[in-house]
């Protein structure tokens, strides 16, 4: 087991605890159910997830929809995998960017919701003892601009992705960096991803993993018709820019928010990229430190 770290982020005084759970999942539904007792023995109040708590049985307590449910409380319990998290990364983000959560993994893969079931009670004992670590993920506000009018404004987690649609010939996507122009990328699309997205479809185009730690953002592109085009690492200090090149009707491209919400692009439009302003606060496990999880997900030393 780590060691705690003293000079890590603290979760405050905690009154009120919402918790949201992948939909379509027994497991989860059975660890809400737990997770209600132990809060209720603990004199704890708990508000549900509208969605979340009809499923499971729970309409008595205080029920919110997924959007309002982050400003209600003091820290959010997310039972599911990787993509239950991404998809309240967005609605805490605009509404309550200073309420922690506290992942617990009921999917699969689990880069991000690192805490199991089985340390879950321990956890939420830290996190009540006010002893818990936060982590603070940076993440990136995407906005989508046609005719000089904003069409779309999101923030995730992980990842913007610019891709063709599976009909659409191969892509031409121009890159700035600030007012820098990088390159015009001929590939089936460009990846850009945060830190801790870097172990998602980043990871998949062949792009690198960079430490949740580092202000860092990775643009990786997409089946590059060039192989010199390579991913590159920079700063996430300044903006970037992303336009397609679709000029007729075998030219069709989308974007995509965390792979949560898609949105189809036309000739002329502009992807602008930039750090957002608040990182997502999420409790840190105290059993396993961030290689240890690479390890066991990436199945590292295994032969």
């Amino acid at each position: 087991m780590s060691s705690p770290d003293p000079t890590a982020a603290r979760v405050g005084s905690i009154g009120t605890i919402g918790i949201i759970a992948r939909p379509q999942s027994p497991e989860a539904d059975d660890v809400v159910r737990e997770a209600v007792t132990y809060l209720d023995t603990r004199n704890i109040r708990t508000a549900v997830e509208a969605e979340t708590a009809a499923r499971v049985g729970l309409t008595s307590h205080d029920t919110y929809n997924r959007d309002d449910l982050p400003s209600k409380v003091d820290l959010l319990l997310v039972l599911g995998g990787d993509g239950t998290l991404l998809s309240v990364a967005h609605p805490v983000a605009q509404r309550a960017a200073n309420t922690p959560i506290l992942a617990v993994n009921c999917g699969s893969v689990g880069f991000l919701t690192e805490i199991t079931r089985l340390e879950m009670r321990d956890a939420l004992a830290s996190v009540l003892a006010g002893t818990a670590g936060l982590d603070e993920r940076r993440m990136l506000r995407a906005r989508v601009i046609r005719d000089g009018g904003e069409i779309a404004d999101r923030i995730v987690l992980n990842d913007v992705v610019i891709g063709k649609s599976t009909r659409s010939n191969i892509i031409d996507v121009s890159i700035y960096v600030g007012d820098r122009f990088v390159t015009s990328s001929r590939a089936d699309g460009v990846i850009v991803a945060t830190p801790t997205g870097s172990t998602a479809y980043n990871l998949a185009a062949g792009g690198p993993i960079v430490h949740p730690t580092i202000d860092a953002v990775v643009i990786t592109p997409i089946a590059p018709h060039t192989l010199t085009n390579r991913p590159i690492v920079i700063s996430d200090s300044a903006p970037i820019s992303i336009t397609p090149t679709l000029p007729d009707d075998h030219f069709n491209a989308s974007v995509s928010f965390d792979g949560q919400v898609s949105i189809d692009l036309e000739d002329g439009d502009e992807v602008r990229i930039a750090r957002a302003s608040e990182p997502l606060r999420v409790v840190r496990s105290e059993s396993r430190h961030y290689f240890a999880v690479l390890r066991e997900k990436l199945k590292w030393g295994e032969r």
